[in-house]
């Protein structure tokens, strides 16, 4: 329409300047006036058709008369054009904020879906983008475009040097998808939608991308959440060596289960898994080619290494220490940046040999765990501590659903380390905590009620938790405690109730999310860090390593713990464990030549077999 009535302005206005040109009408009635030229003419009837007013200046009959024509013609067909042109570009505009067009990007990092865990990604990756080139998250999800822009604009007004672009769509819809240009992301990222059965929406995403008749050639790499374990099969079969999926609810089952045994070891974790400080990185270094793993620890002052990617394939974390590194292996290696993995120039390493203090590790005694509350992570954190507890160990459960009784009676005769058992009651009362005597457990763990709205289920929390520092106070204890907190925000919260460690569920998933997009071979060495199997992150007093009170530096710890057949990757200052500006006491990959004073109490954390 727009080009049909442009052509037909157009024609009548190149009509009119051939009339005035033609029939020689002037410019002025004046006696002597020069007639139009057919440009001239052209230009007077295209401003006669776009202002009327301008003919209230002609003079001369023949030329008011033409110009009159000229004029009720614009006043209709070129205020039509007008008009057609603004509610064109208004819709257009409509459609722009709908997100309903395709991206212009490539190289970019695809996030397929919305829940709370995009702005912890979002977050995590602006900190990786620092110094990319002009790098780009695009999301696609099913919601309101304007509304996704506002709240990652509300959540993050300084972007730095990443752009966020959301799209309105489907991802499981073949036309939708093709909006976010998949085939020329970098990484795609698929998040369980905040529905009953999300993994279903997660693996028909998958299944969008793997079995799309215009897919590329060459492999995606897909990093996607799943929840429930039962589902994991099903999602392997769609997602083929082209995806990588993260156990959320399993995840983090362990590393509540890991931490409630070893204060500041979500410190320890969350450290390890964001891109603000010490990450895991993979290096190729020739030089190395030849040296044990034992020595090639000592090589770096400001890297800590904790194991080898092997040639063929296989992640050793923590290897033995006469493991040889062959041509073509990469160390694997925490360090600040992948920039910073650089060999020391001397060949001297300054161990202090007379400081080493090797004592063998304590035996293990019975513990005693109180969970607080119950969800669907329980059992698998009780069968996670069935693994690493001794023998005569107890644990405690108390909610106050009675239906909790009988699952917990099936999975107490899944226990070989422990005796289960119920305790009935609202944990939030003082009554029943009182009652259950807190400061006689080893171990604490607060658990969520997924049954509840997130933010009532993380109040409920904080109630137990101030209850549990009031009964702390007054009996002058300190309690080992592990809240479950789903919400970020309300982390800040829960730390007035001097909780030692914290677990929030959306945060270490994403986290662990955004890591893998970044490098999928970092799959196989959370594996190994996240199970009962194998080498895991330890936390152990500083004595069974080194002496006590005597200034030393890091590559004498680092010495001490191979010669237990572990990798000390840093230290936890206990004078510290409630200074939050101070990491909570924990130092991940310390410079190997920086001089520290243990004491009594502080401990080394290192990769060892549990």
């Amino acid at each position: 329409m727009i080009a049909y009535l442009g052509l037909a302005s157009a024609a009548v206005v190149t009509i009119a300047g051939i009339g005035l040109a033609v029939f020689g009408v002037s410019s002025s009635a004046a006696p002597g006036a020069d007639d139009f030229g057919f440009i001239e003419g052209v230009w007077h009837s295209l401003m006669r058709a776009i202002d009327p007013g301008n003919l209230g200046g002609d003079e001369g009959w023949w030329l008011r008369i033409l110009m009159l024509l000229v004029t009720l013609f614009g006043i209709f067909i070129v205020s039509i054009l007008i008009g057609t042109i603004t509610s064109g570009l208004e819709q257009r505009l409509g459609e722009l904020r709908k997100g309903r067009t395709q991206v212009l990007e490539e190289n970019h990092t695809l996030i397929l879906g919305f829940s709370s865990k995009v702005f912890a990604i979002i977050g995590e990756l602006i900190i990786a983008n620092g110094n990319q080139k002009n790098p780009a998250i695009v999301i696609l999800a099913d919601r309101d475009k304007v509304e996704m822009d506002d709240e990652i604009r509300a959540k993050f007004p300084d972007l730095k040097n990443t752009r966020v672009i959301c799209r309105r769509g489907n991802p499981i819809d073949l036309d939708h998808l093709k909006l976010a240009l998949p085939n020329l992301a970098r990484a795609i990222i698929v998040l369980a939608p905040e529905l009953d059965q999300p993994d279903i929406y997660v693996i028909k995403s998958v299944l969008a991308l793997t079995n799309n008749p215009d897919r590329k050639a060459e492999p995606f790499h897909i990093v996607a959440e799943i929840q429930d374990a039962k589902n994991l099969e099903a999602a392997a079969l769609v997602g083929g060596n082209e995806a990588i999926y993260v156990l959320s609810d399993d995840l983090i089952a362990r590393l509540t289960a890991q931490t409630c045994r070893q204060s500041g070891l979500s410190v320890v974790f969350t450290e390890l898994l964001d891109f603000d400080g010490a990450e895991i990185y993979f290096a190729e270094l020739p030089k190395l080619v030849g040296l044990r793993y034992q020595d090639a620890l000592l090589r770096f002052q400001n890297s800590t290494i904790i194991g080898i990617a092997c040639k063929s394939g296989q992640v050793l974390v923590n290897p033995a220490g006469d493991t040889c590194i062959q041509a073509g292996d990469q160390i694997i290696a925490i360090s600040d940046d992948d920039d910073t993995i650089t060999l020391t120039e001397h060949q001297f390493v300054p161990v202090e040999q007379s400081l080493i203090s090797i004592k063998p590790s304590a035996a293990r005694q019975p513990e005693k765990t109180l969970i607080l509350g119950w969800n669907g992570r329980g059992a698998t954190i009780v069968r996670e501590l069935d693994a690493y507890v001794a023998a005569g160990s107890e644990i405690v459960v108390a909610t106050d659903n009675e239906a909790h009784r009988s699952v917990l009676q099936a999975l107490s005769s899944e226990l070989k380390q422990q005796r289960l058992r119920f305790a009935r009651g609202e944990i939030t009362t003082r009554a029943l905590l009182e009652a259950l005597r807190p400061a006689s457990f080893d171990h604490i763990i607060v658990l969520g009620d997924t049954a509840l709205e997130l933010q009532q289920a993380d109040a409920k929390t904080l109630i137990t938790l101030l209850h549990l520092r009031k009964i702390a106070d007054l009996q002058n204890v300190r309690l080992n405690i592990v809240s479950e907190m789903q919400d970020i925000r309300n982390r800040q919260l829960a730390q007035i109730a001097r909780a030692d460690d914290f677990i929030v569920s959306d945060k270490l998933v994403s986290l662990m999310l955004s890591q893998l997009s970044e490098n999928k071979l970092l799959d196989q060495v959370f594996r190994q860090l996240f199970s009962n199997e194998g080498s895991e992150i330890c936390i152990r007093p500083a004595s069974d390593y080194v002496k006590i009170g005597i200034p030393l530096n890091f590559y004498t710890v680092v010495a001490a713990a191979s010669q237990r057949g572990e990798t000390a990757i840093g230290y936890r200052k206990c004078a510290l464990s409630d200074d939050k500006d101070q990491g909570f006491g924990v130092k991940v990959n310390p410079a190997k030549n920086d001089t520290v004073l243990f004491e009594a109490r502080d401990q080394i954390i290192v990769l060892a077999e549990a």
